[in-house]
């Protein structure tokens, strides 16, 4: 397994933008399937964007367009660029680490808060 840990929530203005990042130990992090889920108050955790290690993405469709998460295998870093930011974006932000076939081998990182609100 890999250790999670992320970063760069914050409070931002709707419209505004942030990227946050997900920093994983371990050298086998290029094999691993990353993504990005958030949870919001009173909700389910949900899904929002996934990359593969060969660099293909896909998005949850409120998302789409306006976020993009990549990938720096020499940094062991997945990113997540939000832009447009609204509201209803306001969520914990969590990094997964997955092996399709494998779910013995998830990890989660810690959270990051996102606040969206004038």
């Amino acid at each position: 397994q890999v250790q999670l840990v992320e970063s760069g929530g914050g409070l931002v203005q709707p419209g505004g933008s942030l990227r946050l990042s997900c920093a994983a130990s371990g050298s086998i992090f290029r094999i691993y399937t990353m993504g990005w889920y958030r949870q919001a108050p009173g909700k389910q955790r949900e899904w929002v964007a996934g990359i593969t290690p060969g660099g293909s993405s896909n998005y949850e469709d409120s998302v789409k367009g306006r976020f993009t998460i990549s990938r720096h295998s020499a940094k062991n870093t997945v990113y997540l660029q939000m832009n447009s930011l609204k509201p209803e974006d306001t969520a914990v932000y969590y990094c997964k680490a997955q092996l399709p076939g494998r779910p013995d081998f998830d990890s989660w990182g810690q959270g990051t808060q996102v606040t969206v609100s004038s």
